[in-house]
């Protein structure tokens, strides 16, 4: 951060009352600069003994979805407890439930009681199934949300056992970053009109969300063929819903390379003529131009078998850069694991290191012109901040603290 800048969310106070994953919600505002804090049990969020791995005796679960933020332990079953709650609550912006919806209304600390305090507070809920429908109340974790999705198909091992195949996670990550979204805009209101809100997202929702083409193609194959069609450069044939089209492309297809694997996406014919072109090939574009826009040639097996044969003969590196050169679409296609080395990862994702954070983590992706975000403390202890938050944030003196600690109201 340039010392004459401010973080971009610097002054917005986030009060984050969390269990487990659901706590990412508050991750991307306090690497926007948000002061998050996270109110814990005198026990703690079990998250820190949740998933793999285990750095130091922590999940990087923890370490990843906490950084950034202050904990306080409070106790709030003992009514001074909630007092301080509530003391929080007045000067915050924004109130995150990241656990079953009325969690907080069941302790006199709902939308109603805390808009009673601070009438511009913005009071989020995020769930696993958002605070309506029959499975509100269902227990969840993180897979549940893409496998209700549609996202996720079931697998099979060598002895016919069901197992969850290896996936990107989708609703545990998207639903915190549209909670968070949403979160911002209530604060935008509620600054202009001094009107807070309620609001609530299920990840469940926000998975399907995500998945909006694959959803949205069955249902518009739903409808007359005459009316929804397929796509110009296919003769107007439908193809299989969503992204399960694209298994008979072409020149839009995966392609192994001398030393892994490469992303082709000549679909339009601008692109294809100049790949033609760069591999010494012009052949091939005028036996094969194309449609002008949306043409994967689906099908074209012998147009496959020359390209196999084509892309094998270069690395994937070698691939990209002609790539950039003579101007055809390519990507890379790595994995979770060799995607650290990626020269355009490293260029993008300078890591936060595990020396300072615990772990080696991935900052916030958004780029400032000139300036930099903040760099996230690493994850909390539990209650590591309690004094400080309630001399600094509340003001409380020493006094008043050590009497809060004798009543329990600490924990």
């Amino acid at each position: 951060m340039s010392k004459t800048s401010r973080a971009p969310l610097s002054g917005v106070r986030v009060i984050e009352s969390s269990l487990l994953g659901p706590a990412a919600i508050t991750t991307h505002l306090a690497d926007l600069g948000a002061d998050v804090i996270k109110v814990e049990s005198p026990s703690g969020d079990y998250v820190r003994e949740m998933t793999w791995p285990i750095i130091g005796g922590i999940s990087l679960l923890h370490y990843h979805i906490n950084r950034g933020k202050k904990s306080i332990t409070l106790n709030l079953k003992n009514p001074e407890g909630v007092e301080v709650y509530k003391d929080l609550v007045r000067d915050a912006d924004i109130v995150i439930e990241a656990m079953r919806p009325g969690s907080l209304a069941r302790l006199g600390l709902g939308y109603e009681d805390l808009k009673a305090i601070n009438p511009k507070i913005v009071f989020c809920n995020i769930s696993g199934y958002g605070m309506t429908g029959p499975y509100q109340s269902l227990p969840s974790h993180g897979i549940a949300f893409d496998t209700w999705a549609g996202i996720i198909s079931p697998a099979y091992d060598e002895e016919g056992y069901c197992f969850i195949p290896e996936h990107a996670s989708i609703g545990m990550h998207s639903g915190p970053m549209m909670g968070a979204m949403g979160a911002l805009a209530g604060v935008i209101r509620a600054r202009e009109t001094g009107e807070g809100c309620m609001m609530e997202i299920g990840q469940s929702d926000a998975a399907a969300y995500m998945d909006w083409y694959r959803s949205e193609s069955w249902m518009a194959y739903e409808r007359p063929e005459d009316e929804v069609t397929g796509n110009k450069a296919d003769d107007y044939v439908r193809r299989a819903p969503g992204t399960a089209g694209m298994k008979e492309g072409v020149r839009y297809q995966m392609y192994e390379s001398s030393d892994g694997h490469v992303l082709f996406m000549a679909s339009e014919q601008a692109f294809w003529k100049n790949f033609c072109e760069a591999v010494g090939r012009s052949e091939l574009f005028e036996r094969w131009p194309g449609s002008k826009f949306a043409d994967h040639a689906r099908g074209n097996r012998e147009l496959q078998t020359d390209l196999r044969d084509i892309f094998k003969a270069k690395s994937s590196q070698e691939w990209i850069r002609l790539g950039d050169e003579k101007n055809f679409p390519i990507a890379p296609v790595n994995t979770p694991k060799s995607i650290a080395e990626d020269p355009q990862f490293r260029d993008r994702f300078p890591l936060y290191p595990h020396e300072e954070h615990g772990a080696d983590m991935l900052p916030f992706p958004l780029k400032l012109k000139d300036e930099e975000l903040p760099v996230p403390s690493m994850a909390p202890t539990v209650g590591e901040h309690t004094d400080e938050v309630l001399s600094s944030v509340l003001g409380y003196d020493e006094a008043k603290i050590e009497a809060f600690k004798k009543s329990g109201a600490l924990g």
